[in-house]
């Protein structure tokens, strides 16, 4: 088990890597158990970008979704959430607690099992009144899994609810982002001054077809051709 420090708001999070989590059928590692450059970045880009895209944390409800380690949904509690539930499939729940219980969060965030495309959703959704955030990080592996993926998004988001998905740039990426067009989601690509330090990584605003780019469209840079 690893374990890596980032200072968020002025305080410290720590993650905890788990390399003992496989899947129940297939055997293999679980690789949501390890924290990826593209969770990272999501982080760092909140954090310095809270400004520009014109979105204050600070009493938001939060959902983050293929949740792995839970670094971004914990870095959107440390920027003032009053509540977050990061969810995943249920092998990685234990990790993601920890994560939690190691940050002293448990007051504000929550940890829920969360199959994409299942017509079950977390409970506490039913409490929150509506999201305000989505945040997803590596999330863009395999076609069938986005249109999974798609329909989830469609069901938990409201009308004005903001999502950000941050990813590494890879020759299926692209595939993956035209099943979210086939289900009504416009894409934007951010811009964002940590591309020198990560290297071929992004970080996509998902729009639905009832909201409009609004003031983004003054600073948006145009889809990624990948």
């Amino acid at each position: 088990m690893g374990m890596i420090e980032i200072e968020v708001a002025g305080e410290k999070l720590v993650i905890h890597e788990f390399d003992d989590v496989y899947d129940s059928v297939t055997g293999r590692a679980l690789t949501g158990s390890w924290l990826w450059d593209s969770a990272l970045l999501l982080s760092h880009w909140m954090m310095i970008a809270q400004g520009r895209v014109e979105f204050d944390f600070v009493g938001k409800n939060v959902i983050e979704l293929g949740a792995g380690t839970g670094l971004p949904g914990l870095t959107a509690a440390r920027l003032g959430a009053s509540r977050v539930i990061l969810t995943d499939v249920e092998p990685l729940l234990p990790g993601l607690k920890n994560n939690v219980e190691a940050n002293g969060l448990g007051d504000r965030v929550e940890v829920s099992r969360l199959i994409w495309g299942s017509d079950e959703l977390p409970s506490q959704l039913g409490d929150l009144g509506g999201v305000d955030l989505v945040l997803m990080s590596d999330v863009f592996f395999d076609v069938a899994e986005t249109a999974a993926l798609g329909k989830t998004l469609k069901r938990i988001c409201g009308e004005k609810t903001v999502v950000w998905a941050a990813c590494e740039v890879r020759p299926w990426t692209g595939d993956c982002l035209n099943q979210l067009v086939s289900h009504g989601f416009e894409l934007v690509e951010l811009p964002s001054q940590l591309s020198a330090d990560y290297g071929n990584f992004s970080v996509f605003r998902l729009v639905q077809p009832t909201q409009g780019f609004e003031s983004e469209k003054e600073w948006s840079m145009p889809l990624l051709n990948c």
